[in-house]
């Protein structure tokens, strides 16, 4: 089944066009990458894939439903790539409000703050107001809210900037298992041994698609044997 559906959407800013006749197609528990260098339309894509961006052309559906649609945000989990997060507010306080957004019942939000937080390592944080936090805390809180609701689609718009190796690799190993439990997860990222952990890649220039496959299917393409190469 389709969970993502994106049909030749085309985004202009003023007289600049920012995405230019994209489709895109994500299946269930599929892990797809977005990979482009810096100012290539990634981010802008993300953003209108779950309704925050308006396109000026094509149409994008989620889970079966046209977006925008406030319903089907209650399935999805989004991680910014700037964190959105109550500087005022403890580690733990700002997971409890990020929960009652999604209306948990108390024993799921406990359930929920104690899985997130193990997985992004935070359990010990939790009391510290945010503003203590370093930018990798700060980043690894931000994924936590990402899950806190369990979403079927997960969109992550450069999770492990700032995140030390030994993390990313905790946080990788969980995103697959994600994967197992039947999760569609969009990442974008310009780190290419992430790329490579995606089941299936797609390369954006300037706002276009220059190619999009599993990761040996664009080595063949490119005649290259790392993903790196293709952009240079």
């Amino acid at each position: 089944m389709d969970i993502v559906n994106v049909s030749n959407i085309v985004k202009k800013f003023s007289k600049n066009i920012i995405l230019n006749n994209i489709s895109l197609t994500v299946k269930e528990g599929e892990i797809l990458g977005l990979i482009g260098p810096s100012g290539c339309g990634k981010t802008t894509l993300v953003k209108s894939i779950i309704g925050m961006e308006k396109v000026d052309g094509g149409y994008i559906e989620l889970l079966g439903e046209k977006v925008p649609n406030l319903q089907v945000l209650n399935d999805i989990g989004y991680m910014a790539q700037s964190d959105a997060l109550y500087e005022e507010l403890t580690g733990e306080e700002n997971l409890d409000f990020f929960s009652k957004l999604f209306k948990l019942s108390k024993n799921e939000t406990k359930e929920r703050i104690e899985y997130t937080t193990k997985l992004v390592n935070l359990e010990n944080e939790l009391s510290k107001k945010v503003s203590n936090y370093s930018g990798g805390m700060k980043r690894r809180l931000s994924l936590a809210i990402s899950l806190i609701q369990d979403p079927k689609l997960l969109i992550l718009d450069e999770p492990t900037v700032g995140i030390d190796p030994k993390l990313r690799f905790t946080i990788w190993n969980e995103l697959k298992a994600l994967k197992a439990q039947g999760k569609t997860i969009i990442i974008t990222t310009h780190v290419m041994d992430e790329a490579e952990k995606c089941d299936k890649l797609v390369l954006i220039r300037e706002g276009i698609i220059i190619a999009s496959g599993s990761v040996d299917e664009l080595k063949k393409q490119f005649n290259v044997n790392t993903v790196e190469e293709i952009f240079l």
